[in-house]
Formats: C-alpha cells, structure tokens, sequence
C-alpha cells in the first residue's frame, strides 16, 4: 500500500462514524458495568434499568458537547413519512446565575412532543395534546447540525402508535419469535435472537436549483405538473453507468463523507437510467438502523444538493416520459449464531432449514400479497407501477433457474440433484473463468430472490422503508408461527419439514414467475393464477382494515384493529390532501403562467398574419395562419379544461366526510381532469416560441446539470 493509499484509509477510518455514539464509543467511555448492562438490553430485548440510562445519558452528553452539539433531540418518524424533532439545549441555570450542561437518564429516555399536531388518523382529537416519545437504544445516537440526536419511537398518551418506527419494532420482534420457533423444533440450540437485515437502493433525481426554481409544481408537489417529452429522453441508454458529470461527482462525494460521520454504510453510486437520476446504495444494516439511516440518507441528498446549487427529487415520477425512481429493499434473515437463513448453501437442494425458510417467505407472498402491494403505495407510485421501468402492480416471486428446478422436482416428487451456478465463460483468452451465480437478476420483478435475499423492488423512493418492512415481518412471521405449530406438534421434524415444503411448492406456486413482467402476456396469466392486480393507491389502501391484515397483525402485536384504522384515514386523507395540492397547483400555473404566456403569444401571431395578408395579394393560408388557428384551438380547450378542473376540485364539497369516498373522487374525478388539462398544456409547449414559454422544458431540466 502506498503512502497516497495510507492517507485515505486512515481518512476512511477517522471520519467514519465519527458522529456517532456507537458501540465502539460506547465501549470505550461507559463504566464496564454500564456497558455490559446497556449491551444486554439491545442484544436480548431486555429492560433498560434507569440508573443505567442516567449513566449513559451523563456520558453521551459529555461526548456531545465535545464534539461541538449545543442542543439534543429526540429524533422520530411521525406518519408524516419524514423525521421529526424538537431541541433541546443541554443547560440548565445554577444558582450563580451561570449554566451548567446537564442531561439525565429520564431526558434520554423519554420526550413529550405535541401529538395533536402530527397526523393521528382520529386516535387523538386536537386538544389532546401529550404525546411520548421513547429511546430506541438498538440504534445509535449521532450528532447531527450541533445537535445530539436520539433515536426514538412515538407514541400517544394511551399508548398507541403515532409513528412507523413502533410497528416495524414490533414485527421485527414477532419475527425473532416465531423464526427461534422454528429454529428450536429443526434442532438449533445455540440461536438466541433473528434480526431482519435491509439494505435500501435509493433512486434520486438532480437538478439545477435555478430551474427548480423557475417551476411551482415542483416547489410544491415534487414533480412535473406540465412537460412536454423532450427530443432526448433516455432511448440511447447513454446516460446509465455513465462517466459522472464533475458537478454531480462533487455533490457525491460530499453525501458520502456526510453519511460516513453519520455511520451510514453508502458503498455504490452511479448514474440510473433517465437522464439527471441517480442512485446510492448502502451494505445492509438492521431493519430499524437501515430505517433510521435511509431517512439520513434522503435528507443529506437534498440539504448537500442545496450547497452545490442543485435540488435533489425524490418523488416516484417528477418528470413524465423517462423514468421514475424506487427503493430496492434488500431484505434477509439473520440468526445472531451466525447464520444467513436465506443462505441456500452449495447444496439447496439438501438444506432443509434453508428451504423452509425460504418457502415460508414464498407462501407469505402469495398468501399477502395485497398486504404488500398496499404497503408500497402512494400517489407517487401511482405513476410508475406498471410502466415499462418499474415493477406491475401485481406481485409476483422471482426465484432463479437453479430454484426453479428445484421446485419444479419437488412437486414431482423431490428434490434430488440442482442446477448449480457453474463457471461463466466469457470467450476471451485473457479474461478470466468468472463464477456463476446460482440466480440471475430480474430487474422486472417486484420481489426477486438475489442469492441469499430478497430484493422488493416495488418500495417507493420518498417514502419510509418502515411500512414495508413492519408488513413483510408480519407476513413472514406469521407463515413461521405456523410451520413452528406443525413442527412442534410432530414427532418426525424432518418429514414434517419436508411435507410443509412441498405442500408449499403445490399451493403457492402460482406466485413465482421468472419471466418477464413487463409483458402484456404476464397480466394475462397472472389474472387466469388468481394473482391481485392492484392499480392504484386508493384500492391498494382499505387492504389493511380487513379481516385477515387486523387478525395478523393483532395476533403478533404489531398494529391493534384501532392503529390499523388509524392509518387507513391517515393514509386515504394523505391521497387526497396531495391530489388536491396538485390540482390547486396546476390551477395557478394554468392561469398565472400558461394562460398569459399564450394568449399574448396568439396575440402577437395575429398581429404578424394582418401584416403579411396586407402585403401579399395572394389569399393564400400562410404558416402564420396555420399555426394561429392550431394554437388557438388547443388554447380553447386547455382553457375549457382549467374550468373543467376549477369545478372538479369544487365538487369535493359534494362527497361527504367519508374518507374513502373523497380519496375515490379525487382519483376518478380530479385526476382524471387534470390528464386532459396536461395534455393540451404540453401541446401548446410544442407550439409556442420557446422564448415565450414561461416554465423550463424537460430539455432545459435533463441536460443542464
């Protein structure tokens, strides 16, 4: 290693997680008790003693305040689908009147936001303000704009959740449960604790912020509301894997250093598909660290981005024609004896705990699927689930050849030999022989097996990986709880194993699909499996206030029938509220902007045909007149449609206080209206001079970064 390779690793090893107080500064600063007892209580779920939490309070102070923090807050993830917090400042007043820094245990532990103010779906009514928010001691503090921030859970006066981090705590726990079940019966005696492991792909726009500027539907609802295709979309694939622009680049590498302090594990960067999108992928981490750390991760995007002039998207569809952006959602299980449970081994075939962890999953799948279209869906997602970039709205299992086979030769009987990876000749002499993997990538699927994972593609790039994840917990555990029944119950563990596997393999098979999903051909055939085909937000919703999502969920304590409803309004109000946002936006644009802009243009082309017809004797249709009487139509009807919409979005009053019913309105009627207004407002983009259009084109936004 060379002096140059020196001096950046130990720039990698100084800065990394230098803002956190993770186990490594824990270790090093708490009493050996304190730290043995704090340890044990993340480890095993245990209880924290409060005396420990006024030690390791007093010590992470210390700690802060060295390291320039002034202030401390009890950072959460309200439904609001981003963070939340309230600061504090570490001094309190002596009787001299100076201050000293002090911060207990009970501040560490718990907080008392305002509850009325954060969406509640009716558990709370506006005057009843108390709310708490509680230390989660599984994922570290950091430091965080001079500012000490806590990890925390949020919950109401009586105890529910107002948050996404409680539930998917919850389900991560009811998974550890039911999957040490299983564990236990297959003869496991040394596995204590399951954690679910993720590692979230996050998708991003970048923008010039000059231009951001110039548009009001982007300030306001994070993507295009107008925008014709541009002559240049993404059909020459040039810009994926591409050479990074020296602006972009320097963005990067300031997000990563900036994750890095925070402890996030970002590892890939490159340029996506569409022009101006990127991604970053971090290693996996722990369901809620990965959680609390893709939030980080999406609010340094945007705060870096600003500081180099630039604007970071995150919406799922901010530019119509090219595509939109996701969340890859690697998800795994882990036994803390070391053990992959989705790990099939060099012998699949043979690895009966493998295969019944991986069909419990499958099974959950199937059996769920519903449950996990709805808990990746927004109205964002709504313009890009099924196009010809993402993944359809129906769900489906990628699998591979070589567990494909397998499957395939036990429901004829049994698994006796596999197709393995084997080596992948590329042809050329000095290359080398490459391994092959026992699974290709299928970048169609929305919930693909990638070796020893699942990649659940469909996530949403704005939202919160929490949902999805405390949804996926759920199903899996509760497909565990039962495989755990019948193994405790028999007195033959291995054939019972082997008959829950292959019962498996004959019942939910009709979820696997290995092909392409894209195709017309697939909804074809997922319609004859009896495979759901939910297409948008509003029918994907009422999926968690039914029978079967309230009994799960209940059954493992994860969501009670109230918290579940709870959501339900949260998340139909959210659709409306964003649909109409929208459509306030494009009203204002439509009138402020477009409108003006046209007619004075239409003004001007009159203006330039009485001149020529006075010039020229010839009546003759000129290219003046041809392009006034087009112009003017299509403004006609793009003005007929701004009253079209004006009145749609009246009507609302119409519907009532049913939430279901306005989210219905909103997507049948608002939106709808809004379609044939953008239609003919991208038209007139076409035709009007571009040094009168009054908003940047695609054009201007894609390929001036």
């Amino acid at each position: 290693m060379d002096q140059e390779q020196v001096v950046a690793s130990n720039y990698l090893e100084e800065i990394f997680a230098s803002n956190v107080f993770n186990d490594a500064t824990m270790k090093a600063r708490l009493p050996k008790n304190t730290y043995k007892a704090l340890k044990k209580t993340i480890d095993e779920g245990l209880p924290l003693d409060p005396l420990v939490a006024d030690v390791v309070a007093n010590t992470m102070k210390d700690w802060a305040l060295e390291k320039g923090a002034t202030h401390y807050t009890h950072w959460f993830q309200p439904m609001t689908g981003i963070t939340a917090e309230k600061h504090d400042s570490f001094i309190s007043p002596t009787s001299d009147g100076r201050i000293i820094g002090e911060f207990s245990g009970k501040e560490l532990i718990k907080g008392e936001p305002d509850a009325s103010s954060f969406p509640s779906g009716g558990l709370r009514a506006t005057f009843e303000a108390r709310g708490y928010t509680a230390w989660d001691c599984t994922s570290p503090a950091f430091i965080k704009d001079y500012t000490l921030c806590i990890p925390t859970a949020f919950c109401s006066y009586t105890g529910e959740a107002l948050d996404q981090k409680t539930p998917l705590l919850r389900s991560m726990e009811a998974l550890s449960k039911e999957a040490l079940r299983v564990l236990r019966a297959m003869g496991n005696t040394t596995a204590t604790r399951v954690a679910t492991t993720v590692g979230p792909e996050q998708e991003y726009f970048i923008i010039d912020k000059k231009l951001y500027d110039q548009r009001k539907d982007l300030i306001l609802t994070g993507r295009t509301l107008f925008g014709a295709k541009p002559p240049k979309g993404q059909e020459l694939e040039d810009h994926y894997f591409g050479n990074l622009k020296e602006r972009i680049a320097s963005f990067m590498r300031e997000v990563d250093t900036e994750l890095w302090k925070l402890g996030v594990l970002a590892k890939t960067k490159h340029n996506e598909v569409a022009p101006a999108q990127h991604e970053l992928a971090p290693i996996f981490s722990t369901t809620n660290v990965a959680t609390d750390h893709n939030h980080l991760t999406m609010e340094t995007l945007k705060k870096v981005a600003l500081r180099h002039g630039l604007v970071c998207l995150l919406h799922e569809k901010p530019f119509a024609g090219v595509n939109g952006s996701g969340k890859h959602n690697n998800w795994s299980m882990s036994a803390n004896d070391g053990q992959n449970l989705l790990e099939p081994g060099k012998t699949p075939h043979e690895n009966a705990q493998f295969l019944l962890f991986l069909t419990s999953v499958v099974r959950g799948v199937d059996e769920y699927a519903d449950l996990l279209r709805a808990s990746a869906a927004n109205t964002g997602n709504d313009h890009r689930l099924g196009a010809n970039e993402a993944p359809p709205a129906i769900i489906s299992v990628f699998l591979g050849e070589q567990l494909a086979d397998i499957f395939h030769q036990l429901e004829n009987g049994g698994a006796k030999n596999s197709k393995s990876g084997g080596e992948l000749r590329i042809g050329v002499t000095t290359l080398p022989t490459l391994p092959k993997d026992s699974t290709d990538r299928n970048r169609t699927s929305p919930f693909a097996f990638t070796g020893n994972k699942f990649e659940f593609r469909m996530v949403a790039s704005s939202a919160s990986i929490a949902g999805p994840n405390t949804a996926l917990n759920t199903i899996v555990a509760e497909i565990l709880s039962q495989v755990a029944d019948r193994l405790e119950k028999s007195k033959d563990v291995t054939a019972e194993a082997q008959a829950i596997i292959k019962e498996v393999v004959k019942k939910n098979s009709r979820v696997i699909f290995n092909g392409n999903n894209y195709s017309d051909e697939w909804v074809k055939e997922a319609a004859k499996r009896g495979l759901p085909n939910i297409k948008s937000t509003v029918e994907a919703i009422p999926v968690w206030i039914t029978d079967k999502v309230v009994k799960t969920f209940e059954k493992h304590a994860v969501l009670s029938k109230v918290e579940l409803h709870s959501r339900y309004e949260i998340f139909l109000e959210n659709y409306a509220k964003q649909i109409n946002i929208e459509a306030l936006t494009m009203l204002l644009m439509s009138k402020r902007q477009i409108l003006p802009a046209v007619v004075k243009y239409t003004g001007d082309l009159a203006a330039s045909l009485t001149a020529v017809k006075s010039a020229s004797a010839k009546a003759t249709t000129s290219a003046q007149e041809k392009l006034l009487i087009e112009t003017s139509e299509v403004l006609a009807s793009f003005s007929n449609n701004v009253d079209a919409l004006e009145k749609a979005v009246d009507g609302i009053e119409k519907i009532g206080e049913d939430s279901l019913k306005q989210a219905q309105y909103y997507r049948d009627v608002v939106v709808t209206t809004m379609a044939k207004l953008r239609a003919d407002g991208d038209k007139l983009e076409t035709l009007v001079d571009e040094k009168a259009w009054p908003l940047p084109t695609y054009a201007d936004i894609l390929f001036n970064v």
